[in-house]
């Protein structure tokens, strides 16, 4: 069988796996742990502390440094089947396209990776090629956090990773941060018709909400010169808001979920600085006038860095070889990536798919672009079977 139906039919049951962030995804795990366990890999699955997630870290070849990771979320964002013109979990194949939650972002990566295993197991590998599956990188890059920490404290230590999200097949070697936030309000209840004596959080969310979109007019004229970034400058983007009970009931809580995807820390460490101050010296004084026990909390969903562009990137070098690139490009949207790059890996995005089909109803990967990504990892499998010329 060739690999692309070998591809296909993983891809399928793959889809079938409901693993929505919001749900388990051990049962993907434990289907991906017997496949390369059949091929001979030496598997790890670790899980969060709920004990409902895991990631899988599972490796053919020799037990050195130096290895090769192939990194895989698999996770997916929620799907109504409603919007969609067929199950959105359950693969649809039509016209050389696949369609199916989760069919670009990203388990097409990870069917084709499964699919090429048996090939790797089959030579004799000089370098390690390790196979690094997340989970809930949607909501934070948590299980990719988890991961990086232990294999920072591993004996073995790979050296470059491939992060296969939809690039279509384009060789990306940069990408912003994501910073993202929940800011909880907490107010004082009362009638609506004597609004001065409570606090409605929901008034002042809005007015936190009103200063990040200032800020963020202030972020679009600061846009580092010459930035590659599209766009340029450091964006926020508040993406829920949720408070209140009732139209005559004065908000005695309220929250603001948002992030921001900075092109520098700088503007990083500026934006918190700024929210900060005028908690502290704004917001929270006026709550408390009227009720001491009032207060304003930040959680940190998650902040990960981006993937900085830098000289002498194997990864890069590598992707591009096989891929025939002749040239890497950056995008905006974030990755695992700069968890890796933040180990001391070299660290290049390339994936199939389009990141345009992400996220939404009807998603698909094409047939092409798997073969195509086939194409570079059964070539990666013969590069890695052969001594590197000195």
């Amino acid at each position: 069988m060739a690999l692309i139906d070998d591809t296909r039919a993983i891809l399928a049951d793959l889809i079938a796996f409901p693993t929505v962030s919001s749900e388990s995804n051990l049962d993907l795990i434990t289907y991906a742990a017997e496949m390369l366990g059949n091929c001979g890999a030496r598997i790890g699955i670790h899980r969060d502390e709920s004990g409902q997630k895991a990631n899988l870290f599972a490796t053919i070849g020799p037990e050195i440094d130096g290895g090769i990771v192939l990194s895989g979320h698999t996770d997916v964002v929620p799907a109504e089947p409603a919007e969609w013109l067929s199950d959105p979990f359950e693969m649809h194949e039509e016209g050389g396209l696949i369609y199916g939650r989760g069919a670009c972002d990203m388990k097409g990566f990870i069917a084709a990776a499964l699919a090429v295993a048996p090939r790797y197991a089959a030579l004799d590998l000089v370098r390690p090629v390790h196979f690094a599956l997340t989970y809930d990188e949607e909501v934070g890059c948590l299980g990719a956090r988890q991961l990086v920490e232990e294999l920072g404290h591993a004996e073995v230590r790979p050296s470059a990773a491939i992060i296969g999200e939809p690039t279509g097949m384009r060789v990306i070697e940069g990408h912003k941060g994501c910073f993202e936030y929940t800011t909880q309000f907490s107010g004082l209840e009362g009638h609506g018709s004597d609004p001065d004596k409570g606090v409605n959080a929901v008034e002042y969310a809005v007015r936190y909400i009103a200063r990040l979109l200032e800020i963020g007019a202030e972020l679009r004229r600061r846009a580092p010169a010459g930035s590659p970034f599209r766009p340029p400058w450091t964006t926020l983007q508040v993406g829920r808001i949720d408070g209140g009970t009732a139209r005559n009931v004065i908000a005695g809580q309220c929250s603001v979920e948002w992030e921001m995807r900075p092109s520098s820390p700088a503007d990083a460490d500026h934006v918190k600085a700024a929210m900060r101050a005028y908690c502290e010296e704004e917001l929270l004084p006026a709550m408390r006038r009227v009720s001491p026990d009032c207060a304003i909390a930040t959680t940190i969903v998650g902040e990960v860095h981006g993937l900085e562009p830098v000289a002498g990137n194997e990864a890069r070098a590598i992707v591009s070889a096989l891929t025939g690139a002749q040239d890497a490009d950056v995008v905006a949207f974030g990755t695992e990536a700069g968890l890796f790059q933040g180990l001391g890996m070299s660290v290049v995005v390339c994936g199939p798919g389009s990141i345009a089909q992400a996220h939404k109803a009807d998603e698909f990967v094409s047939l092409a672009q798997l073969q195509s990504c086939l194409d570079m990892l059964d070539g990666l499998a013969g590069r890695l079977a052969v001594p590197e010329a000195e």
